[in-house]
């Protein structure tokens, strides 16, 4: 059988890119053989009639001895893997235009995605719940596999030299990071907004991420007196510098599936706040999963870890070891299960 992986945008960016690389790397590693498929559809058409023309392709050219592991919503997967969520859900959630024929287009392909395929992978209990209530999907046809992160070690003092030349550091301060591109749904907003609500200032913020409304947010920032206290990076090829330096990952998104940015910070060593919206929640304490992007009661349990640095150090390697249940390893042998069921 010809393991076809199916992603239409070929980039290094976004989860599901950044988890189908990792994926791959661990197959070469297996020698286990597979085919990337990728959409060539010309980027001048309209993204909603590319994203039809690829399902079109991928489905006509499917053979016998295809095994399909898809991780885009196309109708006709072997395989499943909803790592973008529940598109029906996220628009909710974000309350897009209702008449942006590209939303009209992914729930069309969404709903015969489910239905069609063999198996679904979801990779947090969330979207499993989600995909249930939503399409009526049979909870036997879905397995959750959550992501899987390559474990790393680290030199906190390599690190903070690569960083010390472009940005000063106090040592009595303690580092809140923020790492993840579109603003708005992953909660920068509100995560200005906890910070401007601590008691203590004894912090510095980095935010790291591509946004084309940056200047909105640091107007915020400024306006929230945050100014002295808040770094906007952009994107960053040395983000793992930023992990290994920092103290507290707050990530308040709205929606996420599950979101790799935790399983980062983890392996890093930080404490990690995100909310339930966020799959990734589920593997961390209750204690600091909040209810809501905007829930501020966090703030208060922030400005306690500010000036307790025993329990930020126990909840660190608290974290580093949950995180060795999430290589990427395990993941790709849970994966590797599910195609070997589905061929057998």
């Amino acid at each position: 059988m010809n393991i076809k992986l199916i992603r239409a945008n070929r980039t290094k960016f976004g989860g599901a890119e950044v988890y189908l690389s990792r994926l791959c790397e661990e197959l070469d590693k297996l020698n286990i053989p597979y085919e990337l498929v990728y959409s060539n559809i010309p980027k001048f058409l309209p993204s909603w009639f590319r994203v039809l023309l690829f399902n079109y392709q991928v489905c006509k050219n499917k053979t016998k001895n295809d095994i399909y592991l898809s991780l885009e919503r196309i109708s006709c997967p072997d395989i499943y893997r909803a790592g973008d969520g529940v598109h029906k859900v996220f628009l909710k959630i974000e309350k897009k235009s209702k008449f942006n024929p590209l939303h009209f287009v992914y729930l069309y392909l969404e709903k015969r995605c489910f239905n069609n395929s063999k198996m679904i992978i979801a990779n947090s209990n969330m979207v499993k719940e989600e995909i249930i209530s939503t399409y009526g999907i049979d909870e036997k046809k879905i397995k959750v596999i959550y992501n899987g992160f390559p474990l790393e070690k680290f030199d906190k003092e390599k690190s903070k030299k690569n960083l010390e030349k472009e940005f000063s550091f106090d040592l009595k301060e303690k580092i809140i990071l923020y790492v993840g591109s579109g603003f708005k749904r992953k909660g920068v907003k509100e995560f200005l907004e906890i910070l401007s609500k601590l008691k203590n200032k004894n912090f510095r913020a980095f935010i790291i991420g591509k946004e084309k409304k940056i200047d909105s947010y640091k107007t915020l920032t400024k306006n929230l007196g945050l100014e002295n206290k808040v770094v906007f990076t952009g994107a960053r090829s040395d983000v793992k510098d930023f992990y290994t330096i920092s103290d507290i990952f707050l990530f308040p998104t709205r929606y996420e599936p599950f979101s790799n940015v935790v399983l980062e910070a983890m392996n890093y060593e930080n404490v990690v706040i995100t909310t339930k919206q966020n799959g990734a929640s589920e593997i961390l304490s209750n204690e600091y999963a909040m209810n809501s992007a905007d829930d501020f009661s966090i703030v208060e349990k922030i400005d306690k870890l500010l000036i307790n640095d025993l329990e930020i150090e126990k909840i660190k390697k608290d974290n580093l070891e949950i995180i060795q249940n999430f290589s990427i390893e395990k993941n790709v042998q849970q994966t590797l299960e599910v195609i070997n069921e589905i061929i057998n």
